[in-house]
């Protein structure tokens, strides 16, 4: 068997036994933190902390956060799901029986998470935005970014390495977004 077949394997008996762990408690808590929509109120609250810390700079906040998502969402899928064409739990026939399936499969092919993705690549983002500015900033936006990517796992929906490689992308892209913002916004000191 091949170095990839092993790490395979792996991944798949780690997803295994994390998503046979479940109760009815923690159903309702993972499935409500993959909701998008139900962090709407957080979102609003990352807005109110980049209007309060950076005034009239906040559109630069807000462009780079957006621009942080979208490359991160895109990426995760066009560069990564279209192109590995790996099958998520959920959708591969030989474990599929074994998955405890929490909420909707989704897309055919998970690899990589975009929800890993997309939460890391602004919890990155907002970090370094925040760092200097909010004690223990750093522990509650990465603490909400690895429940969100959990509750992949969880839910029936992602392995592990989806979740790893999703992060890992979205603290890069995270990482330039926060190069951009020092970008733009020494262009209009400048100016």
């Amino acid at each position: 068997m091949s170095i990839i077949e092993n790490l395979k394997q792996l991944d798949t008996e780690l997803f295994l036994y994390l998503n046979s762990k479940h109760n009815s408690l923690f159903d309702f808590i993972m499935y409500w933190a993959s909701h998008k929509w139900f962090w709407i109120p957080l979102y609003a609250f990352f807005l109110f902390l980049a209007l309060k810390y950076f005034g009239k700079k906040v559109w630069i906040v807000v462009g780079v956060a957006v621009l942080a998502i979208i490359l991160s969402d895109q990426i995760s899928t066009q560069l990564f799901k279209n192109v590995f064409l790996r099958y998520r739990p959920c959708h591969n026939l030989l474990i599929q029986s074994k998955v405890h399936l929490n909420g909707n499969c989704g897309g055919m092919y998970g690899f990589v998470s975009s929800h890993a993705a997309n939460t890391f690549a602004l919890a990155s983002l907002l970090f370094l935005l925040f760092k200097n500015k909010k004690k223990y900033f750093g522990i509650f936006i990465f603490t909400w970014a690895c429940l969100v990517s959990y509750s992949r796992v969880y839910n029936g929906v992602h392995y592990p390495a989806d979740i790893a490689v999703g992060g890992i992308l979205g603290v890069l892209i995270g990482a330039m977004m926060y190069r951009l913002f020092l970008i733009a916004e020494k262009k209009l000191l400048n100016e």
